[in-house]
């Protein structure tokens, strides 16, 4: 008896925002981590000013903090097979991206 493929289907998929996913929200720090199974991804944000002081430190020679406080603006919980279909979503996104910046032939309008 041969084992169910698993196969990947196409839908049209509206998500409407609820109160707190209705405006966006900046981050400008990623981190993901994984743990019996799940994976957890979390976005932050630092300040601007801070990152660019810590920039000036390390370009001056002088030692970074070891640490540095941020805002945890959201963590997302996901099983790893979710991960991995995030992973696919996120290389064609970038794919279409480097697709669209390169230089056009020459002669083409």
């Amino acid at each position: 008896m041969s084992e169910p493929k698993d196969t990947t289907i196409a839908l049209n998929v509206r998500l409407k925002p609820s109160e707190a996913s209705a405006h966006p929200r900046a981050v400008n720090y990623t981190n993901v981590g994984v743990a019996q199974g799940m994976a957890y991804l979390d976005f932050g944000f630092i300040e601007p000013a801070v990152l660019a002081a810590i920039a000036k430190t390390a370009k001056d020679g002088q030692a970074a903090p070891k640490g540095l406080d941020g805002h945890l603006v959201t963590r997302v919980a996901m099983d790893v097979g979710s991960l991995v279909r995030l992973q696919r979503q996120i290389q064609q996104v970038l794919g279409g991206l480097q697709a669209g910046k390169q230089p056009k032939p020459k002669g083409s309008v």
